[in-house]
C-alpha cells in the first residue's frame, strides 16, 4: 500500500443513527439522503448497510437512483432535482422513481408522459423562502391541479420545501418558511416533507408525513458549537493515517510552505500522511486538533498536497508509524471544520481516490 490514508465507514453508527432518526420522527416517516455518493461515506455501501432498514432514499440526481436500482435496492427513491431532461422523465418510470418537480419546464415535459411506462410519482417543490429551486407559493395550486390532470402522473402529489436556515433554532425564517408552505399548500391533497436533519432536531411542528435526513444520518451537525454526538448521534467515518517522521526543530525555526508558524522552543514536530491531496481541509489553521495514538495536539504550519506537521510536545512518547486521527469518535469532525472555516459536510464530502474506504460494524 503505498499511502496510509484511511476513512473507515462504521456501519453500526449508521444503523444507530437511523434508528435515533426514525424513534425522534415517529410517526413522520424518513427518508435517508445518499446525495453526493452518501455525503462522501459510498452510496452503495451506506445503502447495502440500511437496506433492510430504510423505507426510502433520496438522491440529488436521476443517476443515482440508478445506482441504486442497479444494486437491488427496491425502496422508493427520491430524485430531488428531478428530470434535467425531457429524456429522464421515461427513464424515471422504468426505475421507479419519485421525482421533485420545481420547475416550469419540466411541467412541459410531464405533459408527454405517457401512462403505458407506470405513472410517475411527483413532488411539487414550494419555494418558501430559499429562492433557490422551486415554485412560488402563489403558483402551488395551479401546478397541483396541472399535474394531476396528466394522465402519466400519480394521483397522490407530494408537496415538500426546503428550509435556508433550520439550524437557528426558534429562529423567525425558518418559522416564516413553514407558515408560507402550510399556507400555499392549504386544502392539497398528498404527503407533506419539510425537515431536514436541524429541521428534525429543532423544529418539530416541522416534521410532516416524511422528514429528510442527511447529516444526523452520518453523525454530522450543522448546528454551531455542537457535533452530532451532543444529540446523541454516533460518527460514521474515522480517518486516519500514520507519522511518518518525526524531527526535532530548533527554537526560532520556521515551518513549511511560507514559514507560516515559527517554533517557540527547540521542540519535536511530527509528519502525518495527509494532505489536501487526500481531502484534509487545506484552509485548516493552526491549532487545528489532530490525535496521535490517544493525545490531542496542533496542528501547525501550512497543509500542504500530501503532508501535515504537528507540535508534538503533549506527546512525547509519540514514535514513526504511530496512528494519526484526523477525526471520528473521539474527534469531532465539526471541531476540525470549524478550524479550517467549513462545514462537517464539506470535509467528509471531500475525500479524494487515494483515500482507502475499509468497513467497520461498529
Amino acid at each position: 500500500m503505498s499511502r496510509t490514508t484511511v476513512a473507515t465507514i462504521h456501519l453500526g453508527a449508521l444503523r444507530h443513527n437511523l434508528a435515533l432518526i426514525q424513534r425522534t420522527a415517529a410517526p413522520s416517516r424518513v427518508m435517508a439522503v445518499v446525495k453526493a455518493d452518501a455525503y462522501g461515506h459510498g452510496l452503495e455501501r451506506v445503502a447495502r448497510a440500511l437496506d433492510g432498514q430504510a423505507e426510502a432514499f433520496a438522491v440529488a440526481a436521476l443517476g443515482d437512483g440508478l445506482r441504486l436500482r442497479a444494486a437491488g435496492h427496491r425502496q422508493r427513491i427520491a430524485v430531488l432535482s428531478g428530470p434535467d431532461q425531457p429524456g429522464d422523465i421515461a427513464e424515471m418510470q422504468r426505475l421507479d422513481l419519485d421525482a421533485v418537480i420545481h420547475h416550469e419546464a419540466q411541467l412541459a415535459w410531464l405533459a408527454e408522459a405517457s401512462p403505458r411506462r407506470g405513472r410517475l410519482r411527483v413532488w411539487i417543490k414550494v419555494d418558501s423562502g430559499m429562492h433557490r429551486l422551486g415554485f412560488a407559493p402563489e403558483r402551488v395550486a395551479a401546478v397541483h391541479a396541472q399535474l394531476a390532470a396528466m394522465p402519466g402522473i400519480d394521483p397522490q402529489i407530494g408537496l415538500l420545501t426546503h428550509f435556508a436556515e433550520s439550524e437557528v433554532f426558534g429562529g423567525t425564517v425558518t418559522r416564516a418558511q413553514i407558515e408560507r408552505f402550510n399556507a400555499a399548500t392549504a386544502g392539497l391533497d398528498g404527503p407533506r416533507s419539510l425537515a431536514n436533519s436541524a429541521g428534525l432536531l429543532g423544529w418539530p411542528e416541522a416534521r410532516a408525513d416524511w422528514v429528510r435526513t442527511g447529516g444526523l444520518l452520518y453523525g454530522l451537525s450543522v448546528v454551531d458549537g455542537k457535533s452530532g454526538g451532543d444529540f446523541g448521534y454516533r460518527p460514521a467515518m474515522t480517518l486516519s493515517t500514520r507519522l511518518i517522521a518525526i524531527n526535532r526543530i530548533r527554537a526560532g525555526e520556521r515551518l513549511g510552505y511560507n514559514g507560516t508558524w515559527t517554533c517557540p522552543e527547540d521542540m519535536p514536530v511530527g509528519v502525518a500522511a495527509i494532505g489536501y491531496g487526500d481531502g484534509y481541509p487545506r484552509s485548516a489553521v493552526a491549532g487545528t486538533p489532530v490525535l496521535v495514538g490517544d493525545r490531542r495536539v496542533p496542528l501547525v504550519g501550512r497543509v500542504s498536497m500530501d503532508l501535515i506537521t504537528l507540535d508534538l510536545r503533549e506527546a512525547p512518547a509519540a514514535r514513526v508509524g504511530d496512528r494519526v486521527t484526523l477525526w471520528g469518535p473521539e474527534l469531532p469532525v465539526e471541531a476540525v471544520a470549524a478550524q479550517a472555516g467549513t462545514i462537517s459536510y464539506d470535509l467528509t464530502c471531500g475525500m479524494t481516490r487515494r483515500v482507502l474506504f475499509v468497513e467497520d460494524e461498529g
